[in-house]
């Protein structure tokens, strides 16, 4: 973070009559990451950096840092507030290492601490600071227009790391406020575009997401933007552009940490394009740098139980969730034991899900409304569902993810009509995701859209043969309901608009769901109709 600038600067005297003093003595020094090592010339070389010099250079240089460092960070950011409270680069340091941490373990009661650190540091330095230290303030500018003998005005790291931990608690909204704020006050601040690209990106506005990332690869160009460029590239739909800035973000990776995520990134992308080998080599390597990373068990346990080793999947699912609770993990496991027939099992799990997005709301302010209304709309309360995403909706929180979700959650709740148009903006704006597309074409298929339900079906299996242990079973029994398309040509094929009297399509015997049915209801309708 930019606070780590602010350190250094302010340190800059005391360091070079240390490392006067240390050459003297025969003592060569290193300034990594701000922090001084001192290597005796007997070594050969400059000694290995400390855990939380390690760490203090990758939330510099907005790269992820290992946990162990960052552990080693925040003891020593800790102490170093209790001796000097009115270090405000400290504490945003301090509050940057903790939004990192949480995530890393999936612990909201860091996002807590990051909170009250971050604001100490804007009470310390506030964002209109001037740059001679107090709110306003005035002093004499150079050419460049800052000011003479005095650093930066403002709390840039501050404004940053607020933007950071917004966004890990999935305030979108808060977290481009900051951004934005960071950005006008700082237009050339490298540290207001990677908030801004997630903002937006959770936002639903991609346009802006790329303007973002232009920006940034303007003033960038290493590890960390390579892996946010192949996010949006994703985004999209630029599969090759994606997996080329990925494949060079591991060849150019600068630490463990970064190579990791990197591997993860490209395990993701082949996941989706249905490479479910070549997505299980991407984790495992990922896995063979950063033993234990969460994200990478969890990609595993995904492409394995895609490849049919189902309890291999179960047990990677487990040990993800030992490492980091996430709840979207707990869905997935709690869906792959529904398609084993585990049903008490997945009831386990589908507890644990309530219980951790609860958890997370009421300690860190974490908004899992998404996460919750995909668990409610197939195995609880769809209406629940219905309200949650329109309520999201209605804030503005409208990415692709969302629109997907409150599609099928109204689809669910037997409004197939008002379903549809959510379904489309979830599958038309560039990504190409199986699930978005079975979803789309069940909710075609109940208003009687045979030929572009096919289509879309069809594609989500193009797409990922194994996109889901649950639904796979459930779209071939779609197309085999729907048959060969009807003679008549394309036009009947391509409809696009539903006939004024639809009919659900459904397997025979199975009832026809109500307009509004009971989570109970929802969960036989679901399991008897393959819908």
């Amino acid at each position: 973070m930019n606070a780590m600038k602010t350190e250094q600067t302010r340190r800059t005297g005391p360091i070079r009559q240390v490392r006067r003093a240390a050459l003297a003595a025969g003592v060569g020094a290193v300034l990594v990451g701000g922090v001084l090592l001192f290597v005796p010339d007997r070594s050969g070389g400059p000694a290995a950096p400390s855990p939380e010099a390690r760490a203090l250079a990758a939330v510099g240089a907005g790269a992820p840092a290992a946990l162990p460092d960052l552990a080693a960070l925040v003891r020593d950011r800790e102490a170093r507030v209790r001796d000097h409270p009115d270090d405000d680069g400290a504490w945003a340091v301090l509050g940057a290492a903790y939004v990192e941490r949480g995530t890393g373990l999936g612990d909201p009661a860091d996002y807590g601490k990051a909170e009250h650190a971050l604001r100490r540091s804007l009470a310390v330095r506030p964002e209109d600071a001037g740059a001679a230290g107090g709110p306003g303030a005035g002093a004499a500018s150079g050419a460049d227009g800052k000011a003479k003998g005095a650093a930066p005005g403002g709390n840039p790291g501050a404004l940053a790391g607020l933007g950071a931990l917004a966004n890990a608690r999935h305030d979108y909204a808060a977290a481009k406020r900051w951004g934005e704020s960071l950005r006008a006050r700082r237009p050339a601040e490298w540290t207001a575009y990677p908030v801004l690209i997630t903002a937006y990106r959770g936002l639903g506005d991609y346009t802006a997401a790329g303007k973002a990332l232009t920006k940034l690869k303007d003033l960038r160009s290493d590890t960390p933007v390579l892996t946010r460029a192949a996010e949006v590239y994703r985004d999209r739909g630029w599969r090759e552009d994606a997996e080329a800035k990925a494949t060079e973000a591991v060849a150019r990776a600068a630490s463990p940490a970064e190579k990791t995520q990197a591997l993860g990134t490209l395990g993701e992308l082949a996941g989706q394009r249905g490479e479910h080998t070549e997505a299980l080599g991407r984790y495992d390597a990922a896995l063979a740098v950063t033993r234990d990373h969460a994200p990478a068990l969890a990609g595993r346990a995904r492409a394995l139980a895609a490849l049919g080793r189902t309890d291999e999947a179960s047990r990677a699912y487990q040990s993800a969730l030992s490492k980091q609770p996430n709840p979207e993990y707990a869905l997935e496991l709690g869906e792959l034991y529904d398609s084993m027939g585990l049903d008490g099992d997945a009831r386990t799990q589908y507890a644990t899900l309530r219980a951790r997005t609860g958890a997370a709301q009421r300690r860190g302010g974490v908004n899992e409304e998404l996460v919750l209304a995909r668990f409610e709309a197939d195995h609880g309360d769809p209406q629940a569902a219905v309200l949650r995403m329109k309520s999201e909706w209605r804030e503005g929180r409208r990415s692709m993810a969302v629109a997907d979700a409150l599609g099928w959650a109204l689809y669910r709740a037997g409004q197939e009509r008002e379903a549809l148009p959510y379904a489309k903006k979830a599958s038309e704006q560039g990504v190409r995701s199986a699930l978005f597309a079975y979803h789309r074409g069940e909710i075609e298929r109940s208003l009687g859209m045979a030929g572009a339900a096919r289509r879309h079906i069809e594609e989500a299996l193009r797409t990922d043969p194994h996109f889901s242990p649950l639904l796979v079973p459930r779209a071939l029994d779609a197309l085999d309901d729907l048959g060969e398309p009807a003679g008549g040509g394309p036009a009947q094929m391509d409809a696009t608009a539903p006939p004024e009297a639809p009919t659900r399509v459904r397997k025979p015997g199975a009832p026809k769901a109500s307009p509004s049915p009971s989570p109970k209801a929802s969960a036989s309708a679901s399991a008897s109709s393959g819908t």
